[in-house]
C-alpha cells in the first residue's frame, strides 16, 4: 500500500499567510510556537519538547524566525518546511531575551498554548504579562478543519490501523499476554509503514471495565472480553480505533452491551450534520443509552466520557463532542464515536472508528465493526 504524499511546502506557506491574516486581525505583532505539534503544522520542524527552547516567532507580516540552542543550528535547519532565518542563543544566554528582541521594543506576542509551563513564566518575566496573549483560538481555528492531503494522510493511517487490529484479533491463543499482543502491534504498525504503536490499550476480563486500561499483565482466558484501541502516525498524523469482541463464545450481558454500544455510535454519527454545534453528537449518543437504562449523564453502568475528541497531528484536539462545547460542526473537521459503554467490576465495550466532515454529512474513514462474532468482516487484509 503506497502512502500518500506528505504535507508540501507550498502547503505549509499557505497555513503561516492565513495565521498571520488572523493574529493581525487580533492584534498581535507575532506568534511564538514552541515544540508542539503547532510548529509542525505551520513550519515542518518536529521537535521534542526539552528545557532547551526550540521553536518558531511567525511575525504578522509573514516573517518567519527560527529560534534554537546554538549546538541544535544544523539540525534545525534540515528540518525548516517554512522559509526563515534563524536565531540562536547559547546555554549561559536567556532564549526568552532573544525572542523579546526579536519580537522588538512593541506590539503583542500570542503564545501556543500547549508551551511548558516554564516557557509562559520566562517569557512573562522577560516581556511583561502586558504583552502576552494566547494564541490558542487562532491556531485551533486553523487546524481544525483538515486539507486533503490532511484527511489522505489520516486515511491511511487509519486504514493501517484497522488491518493490525483484524491481525491481532486473528492472532489470539489462550494464555497470550496483553504485552505481548502490545509488541504484536507495535510490530505490524511497522510492518505497514507506520511508525509503530503511537500508544496502546490491550485490555482482557475486568480490565476492559477501565476505560484507559489496567495495570496488570493478564495472560488470555476462553470467555474474557478483549478490548485494543491503538493507533500509529503517518507523517505526523494519528490513527486511533478501538475494537471489543469475546475470546470465545459471548455471554449474553455482553451481546446486549455490545449492541447498545453500535448502536449509541450509529446514533452519534447521524447526528453529525454542519451547522450543529459538536454538544449535539454527544446528546445523540446519550439518549440511546438512557432509552436503554444506563447513566443517566456520566454515571455507571453507562458513558463515563465524552462521544468523542478531534484528531490530527494530535491524537486528542479540541473541539471535542461532549455537552457544553458549542463549536459549530464544518467541513474538514475530524473526530473520534467512542461512546463506551462500562459495567463496573464486570467489563466494558467500547467501538471506536473515527470520521470528518464534508458539506453533505459524515464520512466514515473506517466502517464501524459489522458484528460480536465476526467484529472485522467485510475488513479486506492488506498485503
Amino acid at each position: 500500500m503506497v502512502a500518500p504524499p506528505r504535507i508540501a511546502k507550498e502547503e505549509r506557506k499557505s497555513r503561516v499567510a492565513k495565521l498571520c491574516a488572523v493574529m493581525e486581525q487580533a492584534g498581535f505583532a507575532a506568534v511564538l510556537l514552541g515544540p508542539t505539534s503547532s510548529l509542525r503544522y505551520f513550519t515542518g520542524v518536529s521537535w521534542h519538547p526539552s528545557e532547551r527552547f526550540t521553536g518558531a516567532l511567525i511575525h504578522a507580516g509573514g516573517r518567519v524566525d527560527y529560534i534554537c540552542p546554538g549546538f541544535e543550528r544544523d539540525k534545525v535547519s534540515g528540518l525548516v518546511g517554512v522559509d526563515g532565518e534563524i536565531f540562536t542563543w547559547e546555554e549561559d544566554e536567556s532564549p526568552y531575551a532573544l525572542i523579546k528582541d526579536r519580537l522588538g521594543a512593541e506590539g503583542q506576542l500570542a503564545l501556543d498554548d500547549a508551551v511548558a509551563l516554564f516557557t509562559y513564566l520566562g517569557l512573562r518575566k522577560a516581556i511583561g504579562d502586558a504583552r502576552l496573549g494566547d494564541a490558542g483560538p487562532l491556531i485551533n481555528k486553523l487546524r481544525r478543519c483538515k486539507s486533503p492531503a490532511e484527511l489522505a494522510l489520516m486515511q491511511h493511517a487509519k486504514t493501517i490501523t484497522l488491518e493490525v487490529q483484524r491481525r491481532a484479533w486473528k492472532s489470539l491463543v489462550k494464555g497470550v499476554r496483553t504485552s505481548e499482543v502490545e509488541r504484536f502491534i507495535a510490530d505490524n504498525h511497522r510492518a505497514l509503514g507506520g511508525n509503530g504503536n503511537t500508544f496502546c490499550i490491550v485490555s482482557f476480563a475486568e480490565d476492559t471495565s477501565l476505560p484507559h486500561g489496567g495495570e496488570a499483565d493478564r495472560a488470555l482466558a476462553q470467555g474474557d472480553v478483549v478490548l485494543i484501541d491503538t493507533g500509529t502516525q503517518i507523517d505526523g498524523y494519528n490513527s486511533d480505533i478501538t475494537r471489543t469482541y469475546v475470546f470465545g463464545d459471548p455471554a449474553r450481558p455482553v451481546s446486549k452491551v455490545w449492541t447498545d454500544e453500535k448502536d449509541a455510535q450509529a446514533a452519534a454519527f447521524a447526528a453529525a450534520r454542519v451547522g450543529a454545534p459538536c454538544e449535539s453528537v454527544d446528546a445523540a449518543a446519550r439518549a440511546v443509552l438512557s432509552e436503554r437504562g444506563y447513566g443517566p449523564d456520566y454515571r455507571l453502568p453507562g458513558l463515563p466520557h465524552r462521544t468523542g475528541h478531534g484528531i490530527g497531528l494530535d491524537v486528542h484536539e479540541a473541539p471535542n463532542l461532549v455537552r457544553g462545547d458549542k463549536t459549530m460542526l464544518e467541513p474538514g473537521m475530524c473526530f473520534s464515536n467512542e461512546p463506551m459503554i462500562v459495567i463496573p467490576g464486570a467489563f466494558g465495550v467500547r467501538l471506536e472508528d473515527h470520521f470528518y466532515m464534508t458539506e453533505k454529512g459524515p464520512r466514515w474513514f473506517t466502517e464501524p465493526s459489522t458484528s460480536l462474532a465476526e467484529p472485522f468482516a467485510g475488513v479486506a487484509p492488506l498485503s
